[in-house]
């Protein structure tokens, strides 16, 4: 019994100081991360960055940070299901899902099977917040290539097949019946606050652009604001720190306790 509780203690023991150090290393990874981040030079959108761009060689900076609201620079694309809801990109998903026999168990599962998914795009610009009639506006090139572009779900709903009594017998002889139809929308809408990643240059026409960068790296649009993304950063690394501090602990008092539960044991021999 004694060698059981021996054995389960230094497993705890283990596990606790293993777990710790991953946590420490997601810490630090997050950490760089963090700092990456701050070095990246953050522009607003005003008049002194159209002379700061005019006045560098080739018109451009090579790796940005710029926040703004988004607006069509024509018509924007109006939502399929929702009314008065306007975006300027639109990602339409249509998901069938089928009930397939396992004959072996004779159970149903369910499968995935014929996914539609379509895309549109128009042209959209970056404009300062709360400022819709400023002459300076960055056009956002490529958004479609951005490393995980995230859009919001307007609209979702799940649509369950209807059964016939002829279609019993179908499905009985093929293995296969409808189960529900999946129905997704999800749009980057008119108004968002948009914190684009890349590289930004002013053409001849003195029109600033947010395209992907060309030194290699990633091109990102997050939707939300520049501090926010910081913050979700911030909090990731708090918590692996938190987790680090918590398990390496809790390893150190078990480990502490073990040894001076041995010690009045080895004590108590010598005393007999």
């Amino acid at each position: 019994m004694s060698e059981t509780c021996t054995s389960l203690t230094l497993i705890c023991v283990g596990s606790s100081f293993a777990l710790s150090g991953l946590f420490y290393h997601l810490y630090k990874r997050k950490l760089q991360e963090i700092q990456q981040l701050k070095k990246i030079p953050k522009v607003e959108l005003n008049e002194d960055l159209l002379r700061q761009l005019h006045a560098l060689h080739h018109n451009r900076l090579p790796y940005v940070a710029i926040e703004g609201v988004v607006l069509p620079d024509g018509e924007p694309l109006a939502s399929q299901y929702v009314p008065r809801c306007y975006g300027v990109i639109q990602r339409v998903i249509v998901q069938e899902y089928k009930k397939v026999l396992n004959r072996i168990t004779n159970t149903w599962n369910t499968a995935k099977h014929n996914r539609k998914e379509s895309t549109n795009t128009v042209p959209f610009s970056l404009v300062p917040a709360g400022i819709y009639s400023t002459p300076v506006t960055v056009q956002v090139e490529s958004p479609m290539t951005a490393t995980d572009l995230y859009l919001e779900m307007v609209y979702s709903r799940i649509r369950k097949a209807k059964e016939t009594f002829m279609g019993y017998f179908e499905q009985e002889m093929s293995g296969e019946k409808p189960w529900c139809l999946e129905e997704r929308e999800e749009m980057l809408k008119v108004g968002s606050t948009l914190t684009g990643f890349g590289e930004l240059i002013m053409d001849s026409s003195r029109v600033l652009r947010l395209r992907p960068p060309q030194n290699g790296q990633k091109y990102l649009l997050i939707t939300s604001s520049y501090q926010s993304y910081l913050q979700q950063h911030r909090s990731s690394m708090n918590m692996w720190k938190m987790l680090t501090v918590v398990f390496g602990l809790a390893g150190a008092i078990v480990l502490l306790v073990f040894l001076y539960r041995r010690y009045l044991k080895e004590s108590e021999k010598k005393d007999t």
